[in-house]
């Protein structure tokens, strides 16, 4: 049943107007500013795959659970197929042969295979934000070759490292929002 529309809306469909009582600039800078302390630690996490989810938030349209929720789905899947690569290539890298060509037709053969298994498991709909998979995956390979986590090289610390600071990062979107303290302006009727 079609219903005929006069042009206004109903209260329930108007988005309230907010006003940030901070400017959301000062506390995503001073949020940022705190990753400087993730980083810093013995572990050495890799504080700016913080920001590649929280960014990944924003492209979602802004934080929200059901965002967070994807996101923490779908990122360490993509670091696992990432994690799965570099295994592959750490014990069995020379299995076409020593010389580099060999090897990087290897990495080829890896890469080709496991990402297309990922963007496959992007069909589960559990899995299914497959720019999350790539936001992992991405984090993973620069958390492994960068030498960050709390073992350098050690493809497992890697993991764990990329995976923790992946899932802050829609902590750190929903905060940046929650932090400017927003109040609802009233608009004249």
């Amino acid at each position: 049943m079609a219903e005929a529309t006069t042009g206004t809306s109903t209260a329930a469909a108007v988005t309230p107007v907010l006003r940030e009582r901070i400017p959301h600039e000062i506390v995503a800078s001073v949020l940022a500013a705190t990753t400087a302390f993730v980083g810093g630690t013995a572990l050495h996490l890799p504080p700016w795959a913080i920001f590649i989810s929280w960014a990944g938030m924003f492209l979602m349209g802004g934080p929200s659970l059901a965002g967070a929720r994807r996101l923490w789905c779908a990122m360490p899947v993509g670091s696992t197929y990432a994690l799965l690569i570099v295994l592959l290539e750490t014990h069995a890298g020379t299995a076409f042969g020593e010389s580099q060509l060999a090897r990087n037709a290897f990495g080829a053969l890896c890469i080709l295979v496991l990402n297309s298994a990922l963007m496959y498991t992007g069909r589960v709909r559990f899995f299914s934000l497959i720019p999350g998979m790539f936001f992992g995956f991405a984090s993973y390979f620069a958390t492994f070759f960068g030498g960050f986590g709390f073992e350098a090289g050690n493809p497992w610390a890697a993991w764990v490292c990329v995976v923790a600071m992946n899932a802050l990062g829609p902590v750190y979107a929903w905060l940046s929002m929650r932090l400017t303290f927003p109040v609802e302006i009233k608009s004249p009727s």
